[in-house]
């Protein structure tokens, strides 16, 4: 979610603190017909032909190159509409599952990568080279979230983002100042355009948790 505080440092302890971050996330995406039909049932037709493309998206293209399957998913889901959460949800923030940003055809930036965050994974893409980066939108003055890809564990990461939607190196993306960053495994204080300093283990995001709770529900 784009939030117009920059107090990037609360923000963090306060991840810390309340105990945000899980564990691994699922390999696939568990989009059975009985799911899609309980999606279907609560978001419509439309969002059942939603959900249906995002399913065929995983299971055809599971054999594609890396740089393939990063472009794919960064396009499918940047076709979806960005809604605020407080406009979208009656909330001030609200993690959305996938099944719920596509079902509904809205949401913000946490939404846009999270789903893409979750899909590349069921992709088959290494957790290890996949982060979730909060970073100042420099122009905006705002923060953002955006998925980062790393090659290597050296390289520089690539950046899957919903305001700009070329795939472009950290370095090429100068309205982005990492923040912080997290997957299933850990979580990091960013530097400048690299992974940044582990900091913690990947067991105390809470907004993390009911997302994956939620998921496990549908």
């Amino acid at each position: 979610m784009l939030r117009k505080s920059t107090d990037y440092s609360r923000i963090l302890l306060l991840a810390l603190a309340t105990g945000w971050l899980c564990a691994a996330l699922p390999d696939s995406l568990g989009l059975s017909e009985a799911v899609i039909d309980q999606a279907t049932l609560r978001y419509g037709p439309v969002a059942r032909n939603r959900l249906i493309a995002w399913r065929d998206l995983v299971a055809q293209n599971r054999q594609a190159t890396e740089q393939d399957k990063l472009r794919l998913v960064n396009d499918f889901f940047n076709q979806i509409r960005f809604v605020s959460d407080q406009t979208h949800w009656s909330q001030t923030d609200y993690w959305a599952t996938p099944i719920e940003f596509l079902g509904t055809n809205g949401g913000d930036c946490e939404d846009f990568s999270i789903a893409k965050y979750f899909t590349l994974r069921a992709l088959g893409v290494a957790e290890s080279k996949l982060q979730i980066t909060y970073v100042n939108a420099v122009e905006l003055q705002q923060a953002h979230m955006v998925v980062t890809y790393f090659s290597t564990p050296a390289a520089e990461p690539l950046v899957l983002d919903n305001l700009n939607r070329l795939i472009k190196p950290a370095s090429q993306r100068p309205d982005l100042l990492p923040v912080y960053s997290f997957n299933g495994e850990g979580l990091w204080l960013s530097k400048e355009r690299g992974r940044g300093e582990r900091v913690g283990t990947s067991k105390r995001l809470k907004s993390w948790r009911e997302v994956l709770n939620r998921m496990n529900r549908q």
